[in-house]
């Protein structure tokens, strides 16, 4: 078996495990620093709206060895407008100019035939007006503001609101850090990259929902028992789908980056970074936000309510009078196995909180992906 494949298997059972929940104070604060860069560079620098949004004008010539930059300056000076300029495949040339009406638009064509000396009839003008860029804005924020209102009630349903709450500030989370980045990097906001961030808001739901239903089987009639608090539930069920979690976002950006860096980067195929940016970023995004944001939320919000409050008490309680009589915390009873690695703190900084055992970083053993131990009589 492979290094990770074992780790994987390690980090299921609970033999290893990482206190995502434990130190998510750290992680909160990296995420809000990395929120505020995106909220600055979206206020400071803005967002580079297409054509689509804008209106303008798109020139297509036939090949030409016009070079880009001298057809971007002729574009410039006949619109009196910043202009971007492609290579097409064919040898051609696309120049849009954006905030042009029609009578503009003709008289640039005109002055684009004279100064690159191509027939004006060849030079292929498509006109987009303001009008219908705001339209499709406004449809694309209010399919956005549906989807969220679905997803809020969808996991307030199947789970409880506090997971519906967690996601979906996980979800605002990505969009913000998404938009943010193409605000510094100044690419292109077109049609393309409103369809990529609905792709990742639905891969970082998924990613999510993985997690929260890892927690929701871990945590059935977790207050019957004073073994384990639902913190550290929690961190089991992220730790039992981290291996998974992180194979499942290194292949959908492999493809990804092959369209941002050598589609868009090498062959110069400028319209697929529209997309593949928003995507890159924000399956990165999503992955981040899946374990260390949405589900430590979750046991934040669960361990204000009173009987996940009384049943901390009990479990520090028990090891507490437990650590009293020099004995081990009993993992053989409330139906749950004992962890193998279940040792006495070795004063390792990196070990769990006081009174809390070691073993219990990675929360109950889960059996069969259902995050509960098989119920026994007697210690194995």
């Amino acid at each position: 078996m492979s290094r990770l494949g074992d780790l994987g298997a390690r980090l299921y059972r609970g033999d290893v495990g990482y206190d995502f929940v434990g130190k998510r104070k750290f992680w909160y604060a990296l995420s809000i620093l990395i929120t505020i860069a995106a909220i600055a560079g979206l206020a400071v620098r803005g967002l580079n709206m297409g054509i689509e949004f804008k209106g303008g004008a798109v020139f297509n010539t036939p090949k030409t060895s016009i070079s880009v930059a001298a057809a971007q300056d002729h574009a410039e000076k006949a619109s009196g407008h910043d202009a971007i300029v492609q290579k097409l495949g064919n040898g051609g040339l696309r120049i849009q100019v954006t905030e042009l009406n029609t009578a503009q638009a003709d008289k640039v064509q005109t002055q684009l035939a004279k100064d690159l000396d191509i027939p004006q009839e060849k030079i292929n003008a498509d006109l987009v007006g303001p009008s219908w860029g705001k339209q499709i804005a406004n449809k694309a924020w209010t399919g956005l503001g549906i989807f969220m209102i679905l997803v809020v009630i969808y996991l307030a349903i199947a789970f409880e609101w506090r997971m519906a709450v967690a996601a979906l500030i996980a979800l605002i989370h990505d969009l913000t850090i998404t938009v943010g980045v193409y605000a510094l990097v100044g690419f292109e906001v077109t049609p393309g990259t409103v369809i990529g961030l609905l792709t990742i808001l639905g891969y970082s739901l998924y990613d999510t929902v993985v997690v929260f239903d890892s927690l929701k089987e871990g945590s059935k009639d977790i207050t019957k028992q004073t073994r384990f608090t639902y913190s550290e539930v929690a961190n089991r069920s992220i730790n039992s789908t981290l291996v998974r979690s992180i194979n499942t976002t290194v292949v959908a950006l492999l493809p990804v980056a092959g369209l941002l860096f050598i589609g868009g980067g090498v062959l110069g195929a400028g319209m697929l970074n529209d997309i593949s940016l928003s995507l890159f970023v924000g399956l990165a995004a999503g992955a981040y936000s899946s374990i260390f944001i949405a589900t430590p939320l979750v046991a934040d919000l669960k361990e204000r309510e009173p009987r996940i409050k009384a049943l901390k008490k009990r479990v520090v309680a028990k090891r507490k009078a437990a650590a009293a009589k020099g004995e081990s915390p009993d993992y053989a009873d409330e139906g749950f196995e004992e962890p193998r690695d279940a040792e006495p703190d070795d004063g390792d900084d990196e070990a769990p909180a006081q009174d809390t055992p070691a073993a219990a970083v990675a929360g109950p053993r889960s059996h069969g992906g259902r995050g509960r131990g098989r119920p026994s009589g007697k210690r194995r």
